[in-house]
């Protein structure tokens, strides 16, 4: 897999984008704005492309920070495969997700190096801010599976860069929406906000996972995983609410629908999955293991909440593509699809251990191979993507 995969721009999704009532205005913080819950996914973005500039400094200028997302999905699949014992897709996907990863991490760097102006419109833009929060996830992923191999130094420093990442964004998300957002309504409210509670509850993960190697600041690592996960779940609480609000009781139209809006299930799975690690862990702390009933009751409710987001989320698919005949195209933004499906099979597997409850792991057993054919189906689309891009780019010459 090449830089060129991951970097360039699909023209002829650009194009689509541009047509379709989705495309935002330059600086749509500053003009009215209509629901759009994949606004902030990269199928969203109207740029214009250049074929003759495809592979260079166009495409790095364009790069979107959700781009993450494609580690975050093969990362906890990685982890999925391994929970569930297959160790040899464990370690191909693993290692395919430190690739990714590494890669995009340059790519990033460069970009902010080539065209400072572009990431600080990403990080002014209401509808673009929370999209690097995958940044924050995917790093704390890459930790466990580091973690995983028994690196437990480079684990430790990929919490120590996702926790001042998600430090710095969460105070800057939060101040864009406050005093850069005219439209103070739930109008505004897009599937990528809810990727803030996952970077967050990615956190607790990481963190649990590697307390015990901290000998005396163990118990300094427990508190501080405990007080990320009742944060994401508050943060959860009120992102959730305006979502269902705005979905269930004003207009969506087709447009509307997006694999984004698959956030929310994955939210709420990563949430349980966090909740099921702070049960297993040494607590360390007679306060912390006090509130081990409490952590076990909320885990099975964001479970139970997850669980019924799935049909909820195949009825709104089946209402756009099926009903309305809006034509299912691979877009960037489907890796926000197979995350949740991964989660979900994971934080299942965790579960039903945790609890001892066979039926869970039963679930996570189907869960894990749908998200494996959902990961294989979106990686074809983008190849099959970058492929017809780069013939265009031949042709062209």
């Amino acid at each position: 897999m090449s830089a060129a995969i991951l970097v360039a721009t699909d023209r002829a999704a650009d194009r689509r984008i541009r047509d379709s009532d989705l495309a935002m205005p330059k600086d749509d913080s500053l003009r009215p704005q209509t629901f759009d819950p994949g606004a902030g996914s990269g199928a969203a973005r109207a740029a214009t492309t250049d074929g003759a500039a495809l592979p260079g400094g166009h495409s790095l200028r364009h790069l979107h920070p959700g781009n993450f997302a494609l580690v975050m999905a093969s990362g906890i699949l990685s982890i999925g495969l391994q929970t569930l014992g297959h160790e040899t897709l464990s370690g191909a996907m693993g290692a395919f997700a430190m690739a990714v990863w590494v890669l995009l991490l340059a790519a990033s760097l460069l970009r902010l190096l080539r065209h400072p102006r572009a990431v600080r419109d990403d990080l002014l833009n209401p509808r673009m801010v929370f999209s690097f929060f995958t940044l924050v996830a995917a790093t704390s992923i890459v930790g466990l599976l580091l973690h995983m191999h028994g690196q437990v130094v480079l684990a430790m420093a990929c919490w120590v860069i996702a926790f001042t990442s998600w430090c710095l964004l969460l105070y800057l998300a939060f101040s864009v929406l406050t005093f850069l957002t005219h439209e103070h309504n739930v109008n505004i409210v897009h599937g990528g906000w809810l990727i803030a509670v996952v970077g967050t509850q990615s956190l607790v993960l990481l963190g649990a996972r590697i307390a015990p190697d901290l000998g005396d600041y163990a118990m300094y690592m427990m508190v501080e995983v405990h007080m990320l996960w009742g944060l994401g779940l508050t943060f959860y609480g009120i992102f959730v609410t305006l979502f269902c609000y705005r979905i269930f009781f004003l207009t969506l139209k087709p447009q509307d629908i997006s694999p984004l809006l698959w956030v929310i299930m994955g939210a709420a799975a990563i949430s349980a999955n966090a909740g099921t690690t702070l049960i297993t862990e040494d607590a360390r702390l007679p306060f912390l293991v006090a509130q081990r009933p409490f952590i076990d009751g909320v885990t099975l409710m964001v479970w139970a909440w997850a669980t019924w987001w799935i049909p909820m989320l195949f009825i709104f698919g089946l209402w756009k593509h099926g009903v309305n005949r809006i034509p299912l195209q691979y877009e960037p933004v489907l890796w926000s699809f197979v995350f949740p499906l991964s989660m979900y099979a994971v934080a299942s597997a965790r579960l039903g251990l945790a609890a001892e409850f066979a039926p869970l792991h039963w679930i996570s057993q189907l869960m894990i191979w749908v998200a494996l054919a959902v990961w294989a189906l979106v990686l074809a689309g983008l190849l099959r993507t970058r492929l017809a891009t780069w013939v265009r780019v031949i042709r062209g010459r």
